[in-house]
């Protein structure tokens, strides 16, 4: 139906043309300027509209060439690439439908393909678009393209997936990596422009229809497209240039397929959709029918190209000046027109300088234009500063002339004696008098009235001259204005609601540098300047093929001292040379230097904090270096050239109270809204290097750069902080502790030596070297030297601590799992994995960290240069090692428990059966969980909980507490062993006392024991008459008997119980049978015991008497 507007436009036309005859002579009468403002916030088309008009403005309207041009180096010099809004949709360029070479692939088949007669390169990276339509009877799998090279076959490939009832997916295959298949269109009988692009870096995108559908990273990150492959359509290939199968061939039809040796961006895909024309740049395959070998028995025909933006295209580009045109007309006229369907809106793409449509509910940026109606008179501003400047006799009629005169009538003579009489009240007392209003004049006076001047003098000494005295007036009254405790009084709005800052000031000096510039190029003459505040450096430069880098080092201009000594800004010498080859021999470089503008800035910017917004909030981005500019002037055509430059600069002025800081390289965009957005922006900047207070940059333009810190919040409060602190200090105090007596006990018992024990006594030591360099890191923070020491120690006897877990591990694998009793051959590497592995790992960490070994602010590894990866990396290998053997055992310990409660208890319940194996699993998790080092698994959930925090807190200071009971209190080896000792000591006692009593106690009344059978006169007659005999009898007896309770003999009869008592425990016995005393041996005596293990030493197992009748004492 657009054939049906061309007979209104004929109308419209010559309706347009008699206008224009009638109001040609009152246009030309009218001067009406106007200047544009980015909005970089991503609105809808409406919402866009409204922030135009909330300024008193509108979107920006393109209506001839001439606006094209100005709104495309608008957008260019803010480095903007993306397409933005503007109020009116016009095509500058046009294309006609042409026809075009159709594959059809009619059904699914082995043969059908077509082969591209093109030797391709090896690509970093690439983009292919094409059209395509599906069969509607095929289903499965469907390769659009696939392209091979000799080492791999599978080297880059489009693929389909076509399901019954749902939209056609497509995903890409990189070097053998298939990527995620995503949904793309509807399986309908359309054409579908398709685009994907991938590059080194393994990012990739996929567009239909000029609009991104899916995009992502990771698609072989490594390798770049081999080269001399060969690239079939419709086919995959499953050997190099062959082998097709039926079932993964494409049915349906393929055409305007291109090929580009780099990525195209979003904007160019749909401009590209709209223009239905291939972008020129990077091209490397056109579509055409003589570049394609084309297997007979596929059918190729020439048809209409299925771009079917052309039309609405042509009638848009025709409409839309029109009504531009019509609009600016004295009569009053209005054309109705129905919006498009899908209710597009004006969209201006500014690296192809083109304009396109897009839907009006999509986000993006938007340029707002304004009239510019006060700027053309300047008038001085009544205030106390120029009252006090009118009053002075030498500045009295400086201030006459510009109240008189307009802005056309002066002259750089006045703006000299202007600038002279400024700067001397400034260095008087004029410095508490200044205002907002006295600023904005100033630089008003600089941005246009000496612009202006300037380029309308003909260069000659007495000009420069007079330029120079300008500049250098106004630079050193600038840094007067620019120091911090001046800057607090005349910031804020104007009475017209004008708002004056800092960066008003920095955009005066940069179009003064610049008119500067243009004049003492023709001498080539340079300039500088260096005070307090500001350092300008101003150079004539003639490039050359050859030409070296340049660098601008604001410390070697200026003689003060500052911490600024370490910034400098660097203008590679390939971007010179880069230029050169252009056609730009003579240049004019240019540099400022601003040292105090973040001690500004950075009390105007921070809000004040309360308690539960530092908990919360994420701040924004602050200025903490200084800011330094550089320009790239090609004087004859008054323009800047853009260059990529390297910068770096100190941060001094850091925020205390955030624990962790970003740094983003940035510069201060003066284009942007500011009621929408801040100022800064980070496009085309990133960081290259952060060091100590100091961090490098790289951006691929010029203008005013600084260093902002983002300030990443705790999301815990101070409270909260110190409590952890303490409970950390705490728990690594009793795990320290506990480790030591661990230790101990480990070491002065007589604990049978193993391979278990060993390793034990080895994590045990490198937990108590960790623990007590923790807890006394804190005074090292202020040494540099220290700090980097203590946290090499941290870092040898952590990791070694880890290393010990890891042996841990891979010894209870071998005895539980492996079944491996002979472990001596393997100790040597045991230890060379719990030591030898540390040293190399911290070792190889302190080369490869190039001075930034440690962290700013505590003694532990940097985590901004990846630093903590020396530590991260092998601890997480490490638990996720361990926690595979734990698993394991956990299995089999569950399993032998299962055995075991079938076989002892038969008639068990299954409910009790299922708590014997979950008691046995939870006893395992508990007694393995210290050693392991699993308990560190918690940290990965501390950023989302306190109480995640809390948990990891205590699990990892208790770590050595936790040691200390399971393998010390509750050890069996160390109790049996404690019990042993106890029993020794309790024997020496009675041994002790037993020889100190006299020979007579013998005869005591005491009782004493006798032998078995044998009666006291039968004891009598039985001992030998020797006295020394007797003695030593005695203290024999008395020894043996000491600690126990004795049980002398009784009558013989059935009645006559025997019952003792001995610690607690009441033992009921009675007199042993005549054939049982005979069996014993003659040396033992009957006893009840103190202690119940040495129960067995005398009655012998086997056959086990039914009823025992006390402990048997062996001499």
């Amino acid at each position: 139906m657009h054939w049906l507007l061309f007979p209104i436009l004929n109308l419209l036309v010559c309706f347009n043309n008699c206008i224009s005859a009638f109001t040609l002579e009152t246009r030309s009468q009218t001067h009406d300027e106007s200047y544009y403002e980015y909005v970089p916030d991503r609105l809808q088309w409406n919402r866009a509209g409204e922030v135009c008009k909330q300024r008193s403005g509108t979107l920006a309207t393109v209506s001839n060439k001439i606006e094209d041009q100005e709104l495309t180096n608008f957008l260019k010099s803010l480095y903007i690439t993306q397409p933005v809004w503007i109020a009116r949709k016009v095509k500058t360029h046009l294309t006609s439908p042409s026809e075009t070479q159709i594959l059809e692939f009619n059904g699914r088949s082995e043969t059908k393909h077509a082969r591209l007669l093109h030797k391709f390169p090896s690509m970093d990276s690439v983009t292919v678009c094409t059209r395509l339509r599906f069969d509607l009877n095929c289903f499965g799998i469907s390769t659009i393209f696939s392209y091979s090279i000799q080492s791999f076959i599978n080297e880059f490939q489009l693929r389909a997936n076509l399901i019954q009832g749902e939209p056609i997916q497509l995903a890409l295959l990189v070097h053998g990596v298939h990527g995620r298949y995503q949904t793309a269109f509807d399986h309908d009988d359309s054409w579908h422009s398709v685009c994907v692009t991938w590059s080194q870096n393994g990012r990739w995108a996929l567009f239909k229809h000029g609009l991104v559908v899916a995009r992502g990273d990771g698609l072989n990150s490594s390798d770049s497209i081999g080269q001399d492959g060969h690239f079939i359509i419709g086919q995959e290939q499953d050997t190099y240039g062959g082998s097709f199968k039926k079932d993964e061939s494409f049915s349906g039809s393929i055409t305007d397929l291109h090929i580009w040796d780099r990525v195209l961006n979003s904007s160019e895909i749909y401009t590209m959709e709209n223009e239905c024309s291939p972008v020129s740049s990077g091209l490397v395959f056109k579509w055409s029918e003589a570049s394609m070998e084309i297997e007979p028995s596929l059918t190729s025909l020439r048809g209409d190209s299925p771009c079917q933006g052309n039309i609405t295209i042509l009638a848009t580009s025709l409409l839309d000046p029109l009504l531009d045109s019509l609009q600016n007309q004295t009569l009053s006229f209005k054309l109705f027109r129905s919006p498009q369907s899908d209710e597009d809106c004006g969209i201006f793409d500014p690296v192809t300088g083109n304009l396109a449509h897009a839907n009006c509910d999509s986000f993006r940026g938007a340029v707002c234009q304004f009239k510019k109606e006060v700027l053309d008179v300047i008038t001085v501003p009544k205030t106390q500063f120029f009252s006090i400047l009118s009053k002075n006799p030498l500045t009295k009629l400086v201030i006459e002339e510009l109240s008189v005169n307009t802005s056309q009538e002066r002259n750089l003579t006045v703006l000299q004696q202007l600038s002279q009489a400024v700067l001397q009240m400034l260095e008087a007392d004029g410095p508490n008098l200044l205002t907002s209003s006295d600023v904005l004049f100033l630089t008003q006076m600089i941005e246009i009235d000496l612009t202006a001047l300037a380029r309308s003098y003909s260069a000659g000494d007495d000009t420069a001259e007079v330029m120079v005295s300008i500049a250098t007036n106004y630079v050193k009254a600038a840094s007067v204005m620019l120091e911090p405790h001046m800057a607090m009084q005349w910031m804020g709005l104007t009475e017209n609601g004008v708002s004056v800052e800092p960066f008003t000031i920095v955009k005066s000096i940069d179009n003064l540098t610049e008119a500067l510039a243009d004049m003492l190029a023709v001498e080539e003459r340079g300039f500088t300047l260096s005070t307090r505040n500001i350092d300008v450096f101003v150079k004539w430069q003639k490039l050359s093929e050859n030409s070296p880098s340049h660098v601008f080092k604001p410390s070697t201009i200026g003689s003060r001292s500052s911490s600024s000594g370490q910034d400098e800004l660097l203008i590679p010498g390939t971007e010179l040379q880069r230029i050169y080859t252009l056609g730009f021999e003579e240049v004019m470089l240019i540099h400022t230097h601003y040292s105090r503008l973040s001690e500004i800035v950075s009390e105007v910017d921070q809000p004040p904090l309360s308690h539960q917004e530092k908990g919360k909030r994420v701040l924004p981005g602050h200025l903490t270096s200084a800011v330094i500019s550089a320009s790239v002037r090609d004087t004859f055509k008054a323009q800047t050239i853009p260059v990529a430059v390297q910068y770096t600069l100190s941060s001094s002025h850091v925020v205390e109270y955030s624990q962790r800081v970003t740094p983003v390289c940035a510069f201060w965009n003066f284009s942007f809204m500011h009621n929408y957005t801040n100022s800064w922006s980070s496009d085309g900047c990133r960081v290259t290097f952060v060091g100590s207070g100091v961090t490098s940059c790289f951006c691929n333009h010029t203008t005013n750069f600084a260093v902002l810190m983002n300030y990443l919040e705790s999301k815990w409060s101070p409270e909260e902080e110190l409590i952890l602190t303490k409970l950390t200090f705490i728990g690594s105090g009793a795990s320290l502790c506990a480790l030591v007596v661990t230790l101990m006990l480990f070491t002065v018992l007589d604990i049978p030596k193993s391979d278990r024990t060993s390793i034990h006594k080895n994590l045990f030591m490198s937990l108590i070297c960790a623990q007590v360099i923790l807890l006394c890191s804190g005074s090292a923070i202020h040494n540099k030297v220290a700090c980097t020491l203590v946290a090499a120690l941290l870092h040898l006897f952590f990791m070694a601590a880890f290393s010990w877990m890891l042996v841990e591990g891979l010894l209870l694998w071998s005895k539980v799992v492996a079944v491996n009793l002979n472990e001596d051959r393997h100790m040597k590497y045991y230890y060379l994995i719990g030591w030898g592995l540390p040293v190399l790992i911290v070792t190889i960490t302190l080369a490869s960290a190039s001075g930034k070994y440690s962290a700013d602010g505590h003694c532990w590894l940097s985590v901004q240069n990846g630093i903590i990866w020396g530590f991260a990396g092998p601890v997480i290998f490490i638990i996720m090692v361990n926690l595979m053997v734990l698993t394991r055992v956990v299995v089999i310990t569950i399993s032998t428990a299962k055995r075991r409660s079938i076989m002892l208890a038969m008639g068990t319940s299954p409910v009790e059966q299922a708590y014997e194996q979950m008691r046995a699993a939870v006893k395992a998790v508990l007694v393995l969980l210290p050693i392991l080092g699993l308990t560190w698994l918690c940290g990965v959930l501390v950023p989302f909980s306190i109480v995640m925090a809390y948990i990891f807190v205590l699990l990892n200071s208790l770590q050595g507490l936790f040691i200390f009971l399971i393998y010390g209190v509750y050890n069996t080896e160390v109790r049996s062993t404690v019990n042993r000792i106890k029993e020794r000591r309790k024997a020496l006692n009675f041994s002790n006392c037993a020889s100190s009593r006299p020979s007579s106690s013998v005869t005591s009344s005491r009782p004493v024991s006798y032998p078995l059978g044998s009666s006291p006169s039968q004891d009598e007659e039985s001992t030998p008459t020797d006295n020394n005999s007797t003695n030593q009898g005695s203290g024999k007896e008395e020894e043996k008997t000491r600690g126990q309770l004795s049980m002398p003999s009784a009558p013989e009869g059935p009645e006559n119980p025997l019952s003792q008592t001995s610690e607690g425990t009441h033992l009921h016995n009675k007199k042993p049978s005549l054939s049982e005393v005979e069996a014993l041996p003659p040396s033992c005596s009957l006893h009840v015991p103190m202690e119940l293990e040495f129960a067995a030493s005398c009655f012998p197992r086997s056959p086990p008497p039914r009823k025992s009748y006390g402990l048997v004492y062996v001499d």
